[in-house]
């Protein structure tokens, strides 16, 4: 029996953001708009551009005063964190008409297995219009879909192909590789950066083509020399992705499993001061541990980082240790965490702060201990509770009410930017 070549797609969502703001102001269709970070201030960052404020050569994650002064009529609006989501939860259900085999690759781009979807559908180029027509009439966005056998061709089909031409759509078939993709030069391949691609040419690779045709034996002995004798692993995956070698499935699900619970914070101005830090630190604790508790896990490994204000010459450190049991009461995390800056916090201002409880295990069973350990854990119960009911910050730690507290003002944000 001849094997059926896969079908795969891969859908992205153009200018996400922008294009959903768009949708919902009509008034704004031909007018230059993005969505910013924090549009009261000139240095907020710009989260996405429409094709129009492109035009202007604004682009993703430059501050808003730059893309301003490219741009004086720019329309700058607060993103709707919960909106996008809820938008990009339909279009999930959307793909899921036409097959069951979804899986996010991210808020704006998923993989689609369309192989036994044809004799329903018709051909992967008319189900990929059907797409297309339909996430366009329900939520305004426009999708660009790329198509190939592999997920790894899929997505450079989309990335180099589909977003460029007029009809949002492009087929990659492997045995094309040598006219369409090969030609190109290895920046344009995924997962190659700047600094990999001045590598690359430092070796004598210029194209995707030329990385491509080097023996795999060769390519690991060049990256070997170049970059230290742990990099078989990385020569291979650059190899795959030039020859479009992808054996991965699209697995619906496939990031529910978690390997940690983590919490970051970028503040708003330099901290400096333990008593400050602290507190940031506690309310950290707190969420990481709700979430947790949340999900029905306790973690045994607890990791603390800390990043200085001068970020292009970063400062800061991100060190873990191991409990003595698993957890996933807040003081406990608080007091490894604490532990852990007195370790190793150089003194210098922070900006950003980050914990994380890892190495998780389900919290239905857990080994008793004498002591307060049980009221602590009823008591960060009774608070879950009343936050489920009446919100995040319906009750707070009196620590957060003070000036460097940061809770209130996050429990109206989601990911770092607002609802």
């Amino acid at each position: 029996m001849i094997p059926v070549e896969r079908v795969i797609m891969l859908v992205d969502c153009q200018s996400f953001y922008a294009s959903i703001e768009k949708a919902a102001h009509p008034e704004y269709h031909d007018k230059p708009v993005v969505v910013a970070g924090d549009p009261t201030r000139r240095s907020g960052i710009i989260l996405a551009a429409c094709p129009i404020a492109k035009t202007h050569g604004i682009k993703a994650a430059e501050t808003l005063g730059q893309a301003l002064a490219k741009c004086q009529e720019l329309i700058v609006i607060r993103p709707r964190m919960q909106t996008y989501i809820d938008v990009s939860m339909l279009i999930t259900k959307t793909f899921e008409h036409f097959t069951e085999l979804v899986e996010s690759f991210s808020i704006d781009e998923q993989f689609l297995d369309v192989t036994a979807s044809a004799a329903l559908f018709g051909s992967p180029e008319e189900i990929a219009q059907q797409i297309q027509t339909r996430v366009r009439t329900q939520t305004g966005v426009w999708a660009r879909v790329g198509i190939s056998s592999t997920k790894i061709l899929a997505k450079m089909a989309c990335d180099l192909f589909a977003k460029k031409n007029e009809s949002g759509i492009f087929t990659l078939r492997k045995s094309d590789l040598p006219m369409t993709l090969w030609p190109r030069q290895i920046s344009d391949m995924f997962g190659v950066a700047g600094r990999m691609t001045s590598h690359f040419n430092r070796m004598g690779i210029e194209t995707i083509g030329d990385l491509a045709s080097t023996p795999l034996p060769d390519l690991k002995r060049k990256m070997r020399f170049r970059l230290g004798k742990n990099s078989d692993i990385n020569a291979e995956v650059y190899w795959r992705t030039a020859n479009g070698v992808d054996d991965s499935s699209v697995t619906p699900g496939t990031h529910d499993f978690q390997q940690s619970v983590g919490h970051g914070m970028t503040l708003p101005r330099d901290y400096s001061s333990r008593d400050e830090i602290d507190t940031v630190l506690l309310e950290l604790s707190d969420e990481v541990c709700r979430r947790c508790r949340e999900k029905g896990y306790m973690g045994r490994v607890v990791a603390a980082g800390a990043q200085g204000a001068d970020f292009d010459r970063p400062t800061g450190f991100f060190r873990q240790m191991k409990l003595a049991d698993p957890t996933n009461i807040a003081v406990e995390v608080y007091e490894a965490v604490r532990l852990l800056f007195n370790r190793h916090w150089d003194g210098l201002p922070v900006r950003k702060l980050a914990v994380t409880l890892s190495s998780l295990t389900g919290d239905r069973e857990y080994q008793l201990t004498m002591g307060e350990r049980e009221k602590l854990r009823d008591l960060d119960r009774a608070v879950d509770g009343i936050k489920q009911r009446y919100g995040v910050a319906s009750i707070l730690r009196a620590s957060s009410l003070r000036e460097a507290g940061q809770a209130r003002e996050r429990a109206i944000k989601i990911g770092g930017h607002y609802k």
